[in-house]
């Protein structure tokens, strides 16, 4: 059949594995499998100045990777020809690129310091986000002022936020990193596992008098947030003998209305969000409003601030001096070309050692995917698993893997240059630590270097052919170190942006959504009838062998139970 000349037909986007700059990128990796960072050091002295970044308040050193010039620039055409500044321009401009939930994905707009409207279907979201924020300082400012009061007339020196998800890890990572930001006098505690275990525990630290829960869940029937709100509930009921205590202990950060009145949450004490804001990229909203009472809304803002610059920067820079975009195209080299599976993130302060947690469900929940916006099998690898723990305490656990293990596993360490607990010269020790093991993971230890340093000990010949081999280190091992001038509010802001704007590089690249997260559905789905089945005390059948015996054996010791 013949089609008509004159009918413009769109050209079908060529797959990403036949780019040819794909082509080009393999290339590449073949042509640096034989060389090693340290001779590209060698080579170049200043090759840190050259591939190293500064902006809002962090440094980008991104010098000690199995890249040269030519590598950057063809993953810049690769970001260029997968449409990314065209996708970046979309998720700004509020447009609905989480197709399979029909939503914009619009975080940015929470921490927006300018004027500027953002639109979502035709209407300004800027007015409901400043309303919303205008609430929190006037709630956060009555708690943290002693005017807010408990059922017994006792102002609030405990705070429980119960959530799950983005609604428990964007806070409590945040209140860890910024706690020399902490009001003195209110402590903060965080309720998450529906295991029984967490929210018992956590009761039996704090007083019902002056305890303050949050409950942070957007539809207000996430089954883990319920139960533990429920548990509460009926902890402060009890202690305080009547049940309109609640409206005085208990606020909501939700979207559902009816629910939370049912609960016997005064509506008016009720913060909401909207669609647009997923789970993993909520702290920015009520849903920070843990974080607000801990460090006062001022500060909240200025961490608001800091997001908001690493948005300008993401927006405006071009790619080859765009941190986020930097970052998210070096993740793909190593997933794609080089064939590593796993990230490590190695913060090196103590108060982010919540972070690499954080981190797990941004990157995994948005890029563990299998299927592209078009519904096809992607063909390629996307997200790696990523683990971590803060330094020095990796370095004395999973830290061998990274030196002498078998396989290539990139590392971010993040240190800040001022700490906020000088205590002799432990932070000096610190970032000692922080340089030395990025630099060993470059360099490594040849053979002669190690047969050099142990005849330097005084070994005999025998001694040294026996003891080398296992002191050789193979380095060309890469990492980005992310130097911090200070971490404050609005340093984390920024930080906390830059993962996010990473994430959805690698996504765009990948061609994935990076804002739906069906994957976690069919476990929550089986789950209730998991419960219902418990709950009837009977012998199960209906699922596979395993389960059932599984949920047989646990019903049994149940009915032993006196």
């Amino acid at each position: 059949m013949l089609k008509n000349k004159h009918v413009k037909t769109t050209p079908e986007p060529t797959p990403l594995t036949e780019l040819p700059v794909w082509q080009t990128l393999e290339a590449h990796q073949q042509r640096l499998s034989q060389v090693h960072m340290r001779d590209l050091f060698a080579a170049d002295p200043k090759r840190f100045s050259r591939f190293s970044l500064d902006h809002a308040g962090i440094l980008f050193d991104y010098s000690k990777n199995l890249m040269d010039d030519s590598v950057m620039s063809d993953l810049c055409a690769l970001a260029e020809q997968r449409g990314l500044p065209d996708q970046i321009e979309r998720m700004f401009s509020g447009e609905t690129i989480n197709a399979t939930e029909g939503r914009s994905a619009l975080h940015t707009a929470l921490r927006n310091r300018g004027p500027s409207a953002v639109y979502v279907r035709g209407e300004d979201v800027m007015p409901d986000v400043i309303s919303v924020l205008h609430k929190m300082r006037a709630f956060t400012d009555r708690v943290r002022g002693g005017d807010w009061v408990g059922y017994a007339g006792d102002a609030i020196t405990d705070v429980v936020n119960i959530g799950i998800g983005g609604s428990d890890l964007g806070p409590v990572m945040a209140v860890q990193a910024l706690a020399p930001y902490v009001k003195d006098d209110l402590r903060v505690h965080f309720v998450s596992n529906v295991d029984g275990t967490h929210i018992a525990e956590t009761l039996r630290k704090v007083n019902p008098r002056t305890t303050l829960f949050v409950i942070v869940s957007k539809t207000f029937t996430t089954q883990e947030t319920l139960a533990n709100a429920h548990a509460a509930r009926r902890w402060l009921v009890e202690q305080a003998g009547d049940e309109k205590a609640i409206a005085k202990h208990f606020v909501a950060v939700s979207t559902n209305l009816q629910a939370v009145a049912d609960f016997g949450i005064d509506t008016d004490a009720m913060f909401g969000f909207w669609d647009w804001v997923g789970g993993r990229f909520s702290v920015w909203s009520a849903v920070g409003l843990s974080l607000a009472l801990a460090i006062g809304i001022d500060r909240f803002e200025a961490m608001l601030e800091g997001g908001h610059e690493m948005d300008q920067h993401f927006r405006e820079a071009p790619l080859l001096r765009n941190l986020p975009v930097l970052m998210g195209l070096l993740g793909v080299w190593y997933r794609n070309f080089i064939g590593t599976h796993s990230h490590v993130i190695a913060p090196y302060d103590q108060s982010l050692q919540r972070f690499p947690a954080y981190l797990q469900q941004l990157e995994m929940e948005s890029n563990g995917k299998q299927v592209d916006t078009t519904a096809a099998s992607v063909g390629y690898h996307t997200c790696p698993v990523i683990w971590g723990e803060p330094g020095t305490n990796g370095q004395h656990a999973f830290f061998q893997l990274l030196h002498q293990g078998t396989e290539v596993i990139p590392v971010d360490f993040i240190a800040p240059i001022e700490t906020h607990n000088p205590v002799a010269d432990q932070h000096r020790l610190l970032l000692a630590n922080c340089f030395s093991q990025s630099e060993a993971l470059m360099r490594g230890r040849t053979l002669g270097e190690a047969i050099d340093e142990l005849q330097e000990q005084g070994l005999n010949d025998a001694e040294i052919e026996a003891l080398a081999p296992f002191k050789v280190f193979p380095g060309n091992r890469p990492s980005n170190t992310l130097l911090l001038d200070q971490l404050t509010p609005k340093t984390l802001g920024a930080l906390i942006a830059l993962y996010e704007h990473k994430v959805f590089v690698q996504g765009v690249i990948w061609g994935v959504n990076s804002f739906d997260q069906w994957g976690v559905e069919l476990g929550k789905k089986l789950a209730k009838t998991v419960v219902d089945e418990l709950d009837a005390g009977l012998v199960v059948s209906s699922h596979d062998s395993s389960t059932n015996g599984l949920m047989n054996r646990v019903l049994a010791a149940i009915q032993q139970t006196p």
